[in-house]
């Protein structure tokens, strides 16, 4: 468990996530925000609709801020095993420490399934 970490979600919600992810990334009218900068100001601005984030980012205090902030935004956020597959969920060739989905029309049902699952988890 990542020590900003304090549920544990079952390694189904993290693919699915990613999964949603690629399906955002790759719909005209999805809205994906990559790397920390634009992570942190989409949900300052509350315009994130998900949150993924990276496990594996060193220093981890890179990331620390961004629970804390989804939670203040009532926004909701998974974390994710590996920076790489993070990356190359969101169209990268390198890894990524964060992403957000901002908008999405192909998988919105599906990221609506997930924010009710990690709502219950939470």
């Amino acid at each position: 468990m990542s020590q900003f970490k304090d549920v544990e979600y079952p390694e189904e919600i993290y693919k699915e996530a990613l999964s949603i992810l690629e399906r955002t990334r790759d719909d005209p009218e999805g809205k994906v925000r990559k790397g920390l900068n634009e992570v942190t100001k989409s949900v300052e601005k509350a315009r994130a609709q998900l949150v993924l984030i990276s496990e594996d980012v060193t220093p981890p205090e890179l990331v620390a801020h961004l629970p804390i902030l989804c939670r203040e935004k009532s926004i909701p956020f998974v974390f994710v095993p590996s920076n790489k597959d993070l990356g190359i969920a969101a169209g990268l060739e390198v890894g990524s420490a964060s992403v957000t989905i901002t908008a999405t029309t192909e998988a919105k049902a599906d990221l609506e399934k997930l924010v009710q699952k990690l709502n219950e988890l939470n």
